[in-house]
């Protein structure tokens, strides 16, 4: 057996890096407690292991009495002296018994202690491992897919890339080489959890601290961040230093840097903007190359109502409302567009309001006078109630309206 034990201490100290005196520890209290519960039970038992050569042994501790009522607990005075010299009553002595008596239950019992001990120091191992990494880019293999779910080996253990986190359109296949963001570790019975992420704006910010060196080491600082992942991410950059152009460090030499991004993402389009703290100056950034042509700012509703010339229309509200969405993420407010419309671009608009002002009408019924050709206060001299009523209008309606004329 002593044999057996080395050769179980040796492989778990140079293949797993569990210490011997931890296993040795395992092992001896395992056995203790399932011999006390089979042959040996009702006994007291101190078990050692020798680490060199893996010799175990095994006592049983035993009172001193004049008077023995329980043969496996306590000893005779007479006994204990031939055993130990010099006991006396009262006194607890140790008497080596055979280790084959601990029975085979025992030997079972610990081989399954050292297997758990095995399953939780992986487990703990996976932990101690991965959890500085929170955060971080990993780089693995995917191995398989259960339902939406990719599983991916990352040399030391496995993680999961659940289905809600994986960007839309990306398909892994087994075997293929990944880079996601390790974004949590969670503890479950199993053990714990590695969860990764493509899907979540902290993995596009994480490139850019890899790829950017002006962010790695805080010249150029991300202020704020927006993504759709798979479709389109916006961020708005600002530097600690005059002379280096966030957007342009960022972008790279003939756009080197974002060009890499990108192609991690896969094809994922990145705008890049200067970061401005006011929302009037960063959402005329955001939009650009598109010019607002009004803006109106509510600053108690934290609410910006932007009006824009219609050939800058689709590209304001973007593919599915995609970018007005990211630029309203991008600076904190609600953004609601409107299509700007300037004097004059509504000529029959234009009457309407000006009859409506002047004459004090129903808007209903400037725009039926507009239709006739009254389309202005001026044109109103000389038009009799005859007139009106040839136009369509009933008598009581024609008489209403010269009345409104003339006050």
């Amino acid at each position: 057996m002593s044999s057996e034990i080395l050769s179980v201490l040796e492989y778990m100290e140079k293949e797993k890096g569990i210490s011997r005196v931890e296993m040795i520890a395992t092992i001896a209290n395992a056995l203790k407690t399932a011999a006390q519960k089979g042959i040996n039970s009702g006994q007291e038992l101190r078990i050692d292991i020798n680490p060199k050569n893996g010799q175990l042994h095994a006592w049983s501790l035993m009172k001193v009495v004049d008077s023995v009522g329980n043969p496996k607990t306590e000893i005779h005075v007479e006994k204990a002296q031939a055993v130990k010299p010099g006991a006396m009553l009262g006194d607890m002595i140790e008497r080596e018994i055979d280790p084959s008596t601990l029975g085979r239950i025992a030997a079972q019992t610990a081989r399954q202690a050292v297997m758990q001990r095995l399953r939780q120091f992986e487990k703990d191992r996976i932990y101690d491992d991965f959890k500085d990494q929170v955060g971080n880019i990993v780089t693995g293999t995917v191995r398989r897919r259960e339902r939406n779910d990719l599983f991916v080996d990352l040399g030391k253990a496995e993680a999961v890339l659940l289905g809600k986190e994986q960007v839309p359109g990306e398909d892994y296949q087994p075997g293929e080489r990944v880079r996601c963001l390790l974004l949590s570790i969670d503890s479950t019975p199993r053990g714990p959890e590695i969860i990764l992420s493509r899907a979540s704006p902290k993995f596009v910010r994480r490139l850019f601290e890899l790829e950017v060196t002006e962010i790695a080491d805080g010249t150029v600082r991300i202020d704020a961040f927006a993504r759709e992942p798979g479709y389109r991410t916006k961020i708005a950059v600002t530097s600690t230093d005059p002379k280096v152009d966030p957007v342009g460090a960022c972008v790279g030499a003939r756009g080197a840097r974002v060009k890499t991004i990108v192609r991690e993402l896969g094809g994922e389009k990145i705008d890049i903007v200067k970061f401005f703290p006011g929302p009037r100056e960063m959402v005329i950034e955001a939009l650009k190359p598109a010019v607002p042509r009004e803006i109106n700012i509510d600053e108690r509703n934290h609410r910006i109502v932007l009006r824009v010339a219609t050939d800058d229309l689709a590209v304001v509200i973007g593919r599915k409302g995609q970018n007005a969405r990211l630029t309203s993420r991008l600076i904190g407010w609600r953004l609601d567009i409107e299509e700007f419309k300037a004097e004059g671009d509504d000529p029959v608009g234009a009457a309407v309001s000006a009859l409506v002002k002047a004459f004090n009408l129903p808007d209903e019924v400037a725009r039926r006078l507009v239709g006739m050709g009254i389309n202005s206060p001026a044109v109103f001299e000389g038009v009799t109630e005859e007139d009106l009523v040839e136009g369509g209008f009933a008598p009581e309606e024609a008489h209403d309206i010269i009345a409104r004329t003339q006050k």
